[in-house]
């Protein structure tokens, strides 16, 4: 796995971050919209409209082997790739919406949860435990460290809370290709071992279950992933890059810089 690795230079890192931070701005931009009574559609034009016509960029997953849209929206027990269309959003619906754009020949990968209205405390602590879990595992990777930590840490935390964590799929590397090596996989124990350096960028992506950790694609349209029990998924991802401190995240909102912050440096 090493060898397939692309180092960045500083100059792709540099338009790395240009369609890192692109991509944070639509889902910034969306979060008005995401109310009860619209359409996943509609909002799925609305970002597309804000990717060609006000980032003058491009939509890595339209037309990504045949996919449609313009964006991945996954409501309630879709784990990942709902297909935008004519389903209206509900109150109490909790939201993935996954944006990937094309800017400068390089890509930004990265997805948060919406919760429409009230939803249960169930899928609250969901919710807030999947974005817990991503943002230990950003502060737990730097150079020198294994990419089983990112596991390790997701692990601990959703076992502690009851939920289980999606294998089906997972992070991975990213720059002039959508997907590059490394997988980065979010469950403990895996054999993805890993050393990381200074110039590797990958999407940390953990999915996290209510229920059952197994998940089936539907047949008809072939890109739906939806959980086996039909309990609720929830996902939060961001693209970073390992820096000789810690690392970046690429693809941080405004959101996100107290809790957060783009430059982690790790402790060890």
């Amino acid at each position: 796995m090493a060898s397939n690795i692309i180092i960045k230079t500083p100059e792709q890192i540099e338009k790395l971050r240009v369609a890192g931070r692109i991509a944070a701005e639509v889902l910034e931009m969306i979060e008005p919209y995401v109310q009860a009574g619209i359409t996943t559609e509609e909002l799925d034009d609305i970002m597309l409209k804000f990717i060609e016509d006000d980032r003058q960029a491009i939509s890595a997953c339209l037309g990504y082997h045949g996919y449609p849209k313009c964006t991945c929206i996954s409501i309630n027990e879709v784990v990942c790739h709902g297909i935008p269309g004519k389903h209206k959003l509900h109150n109490g619906d909790i939201v993935n919406i996954d944006v990937t754009v094309i800017k400068d020949g390089f890509h930004g990968d990265t997805s948060k949860m919406f919760v429409v209205g009230q939803t249960s405390p169930r899928n609250h602590q969901l919710v807030k435990v999947t974005q817990q879990c991503l943002y230990e595992a950003i502060r737990a990777v730097g150079p020198g460290k294994n990419l089983t930590e990112v596991g390790r840490v997701i692990e601990n935390i959703a076992k502690k809370e009851g939920f289980s964590i999606v294998r089906d799929y997972c992070g991975h590397g990213i720059g002039e290709g959508f997907h590059e090596e490394p997988q980065v996989v979010h469950y403990y124990p895996n054999p993805y071992s890993l050393i990381l350096k200074p110039g590797m960028v990958f999407t940390i992506e953990p999915m996290l279950n209510a229920g059952t950790w197994k998940v089936k694609v539907n047949r008809k349209d072939g890109w739906t992933v939806t959980t086996s029990d039909k309990q609720p998924s929830a996902q939060f991802e961001h693209t970073i890059v390992i820096t000789e401190t810690g690392c970046e995240v690429l693809t941080l909102r405004k959101e996100e810089e107290e809790t957060l912050g783009r430059y982690i440096t790790n402790a060890d």
